[in-house]
């Protein structure tokens, strides 16, 4: 009896000092304003519930919030299951429901460049009030509510009194994916979307084709992926898989943003479609080798006229990539056709101006096809007539060469997304994060007009080194310092020093969701491991409880 009732006093013990454990305040990425108090309101997953607001204009049925509400709940309570066992009988809490209220309908449609992401979530003692004008901003404020939740080192939930008002600094906050150099399954697309929506990424560039395989599975050219991809059955992406992720984006507020990318990197097209690519000679007979797309026959352009319909037809959004970088001339230089094309057209030696023909052309179909293109810096860099809706993407060089681009690309009128500074594939010893934390993507020498021309930025995972067994700990929590930087307002925002105890528990709670985020530094986290006896049920202070606290005596 005796070591029953010390066990039953050291359990109630932990219990009560659970009221005093410490944790990190704050959301990742750092909402606009917030105001957080130590008032503290103790949550039971069997008394907390999801309601719409009555004056919400969406309401039970809508499909991306109703899927929200039940994928929160679990990332609230990772601990509760239906059978977890009896309410808290010394410390019992009160209900609490989380009311949602929505100003504008619409919940079957998809996140584009004018989502409003904004919200406001009000936290007091038994209710959290969030209100958004989409429903694309009740995910994030859904996602900012599930971090204020936490637990302490006895499995008890508390949440405290919290006011957020909050938004975007920038509309678009891409993460771009290679799956050509080496191919990426389905799971480890939809883990890293999963946790693109934890840091409010809304942007997934799909690079989907290069080089080296065509996994796409196109209806029109099936030869495509057929001769193009490592293997035309085990590393393609078939129309339901591509579906597949455009609804898992969808649900979590993530456009889906393809990349074609021609004339280059298109070593793996010419595999499955003749005479797309540009034979390479050696003095006046063929070498056996060739380069990028040939733009000088009209077979080409009714191929990509063709593809990029397709493209359309199955990628909803309104953006869509074309390319337009690395473009070797050497084998162009050396065909003979070519070059009778090149005097033709006027055009000379210069083989910038054969590259920008090409791009006009494909620009000018896209937008037939009412798509805006985004394309690689070398097309502005040619001084290609560009679309004036065309957006720009920033892929290269030093700061300073960067940031002169940025004028100068704004300066002509063009909308910019920086992602030269977010190559994170590269990667070295040390807390890199906080390179990725410093980047002030607006600090370049323009007009205050020029500097509303950036409309965000992009982290980019190139494939060269990269396949699904490395994929998520190279891109978590690294990836996490760009989405601060995208979102949150710079001033409150730029001391790394700061930032570090917020991310390094943002990690931890990315753990806790199957998320294998590498470490940021020297340190653990609380929920690494499982059976750590006490801590994992004895807060519920009954007998089933107290023998996983305690190893009782064969008798007596």
């Amino acid at each position: 009896m005796s070591h029953t009732r010390t066990c039953l006093q050291l359990c109630c013990l932990l219990v009560f000092l659970s009221y005093t454990v410490q944790r990190v305040n704050g959301v990742w990425p750092l909402p606009q304003q917030t105001e957080e108090s130590a008032e503290r309101y103790m949550l039971s997953p069997q008394l907390f519930s999801f309601t719409y607001g009555n004056d919400s204009a969406v309401k039970a049925g809508c499909s991306v919030l109703d899927a929200a509400f039940k994928r929160y709940f679990s990332i609230i309570f990772p601990d509760f299951t239906d059978a977890s066992g009896p309410h808290h009988v010394w410390l019992k809490s009160k209900g609490f429901g989380v009311s949602v209220s929505v100003k504008s309908s619409g919940c079957d449609g998809y996140p584009d460049e004018d989502s409003d992401e904004s919200y406001k979530l009000s936290v007091s003692e038994g209710q959290a009030l969030l209100r958004s004008l989409s429903v694309w901003g009740a995910l994030r404020g859904l996602e900012s509510l599930s971090q204020l939740v936490y637990q302490d080192d006895y499995g008890s939930y508390f949440i405290n009194k919290t006011q957020i008002m909050d938004f975007p600094r920038f509309a678009y906050r891409g993460l771009l994916l290679d799956t050509s150099r080496h191919y990426l399954p389905l799971h480890a697309i939809l883990k890293t979307l999963d946790a693109m929506s934890y840091s409010k990424f809304n942007v997934f560039h799909w690079h989907i084709v290069d080089d080296p395989s065509f996994p796409y599975q196109s209806r029109s050219f099936p030869n495509l992926s057929n001769k193009g991809a490592f293997h035309p059955f085990t590393h393609t992406y078939t129309q339901t898989d591509i579906r597949r992720v455009i609804e898992h984006s969808r649900m979590r507020g993530i456009r889906v943003i393809p990349e074609f990318d021609s004339p280059g990197h298109t070593q793996s097209w010419g595999k499955g479609q003749p005479d797309l690519l540009t034979p390479c000679y050696k003095g006046d007979v063929p070498s056996g080798s060739f380069g990028p797309v040939n733009p000088t026959l009209d077979s080409t352009y009714k191929f990509m006229g063709r593809l990029f319909k397709e493209v359309k037809s199955v990628f909803p959004d309104s953006y869509v990539h074309i390319g337009g970088d690395e473009v070797s001339f050497s084998c162009w230089m050396s065909n003979p056709n070519v070059g009778a094309f090149m005097k033709k057209m006027g055009f000379g030696k210069d083989y910038t101006k054969l590259e920008s023909f090409y791009m006009e052309n494909i620009m000018n179909m896209t937008a037939t096809l009412n798509k805006t293109s985004i394309v690689w810096q070398d097309v502005f860099d040619y001084h290609e007539r560009i679309p004036q809706d065309t957006i720009l993407e920033i892929w290269k060089g030093t700061t300073v060469q960067y940031q002169a681009e940025m004028s100068r690309m704004t300066k002509a009128g063009h909308r910019v997304v920086l992602s030269a500074p977010w190559y994170i594939n590269h990667i070295s010893y040390g807390q890199d994060w906080r390179y990725s934390y410093t980047i002030q993507p607006q600090n370049f020498t323009g007009t205050e007009e020029q500097k509303k021309l950036v409309i965000g930025g992009e982290v980019a995972m190139w494939g060269e080194y990269v396949d699904a067994t490395n994929l998520t700990p190279r891109l978590w929590p690294r990836a996490c310092a760009a989405a601060e930087r995208l979102w949150s307002d710079e001033e409150k925002t730029l001391n790394a020093d700061l930032a570090f105890p917020r991310l390094e528990d943002f990690r931890c709670k990315l753990l806790r969701r199957g998320i294998q985020a590498e470490p940021l530094f020297v340190g653990y986290c609380r929920h690494e491991y499982n059976g750590l006896g006490c801590a994992q049920g004895y807060y519920y202070l009954n007998y089933k409880a107290i023998n996983k606290c305690c190893t009782f005596p064969a008798s007596g």
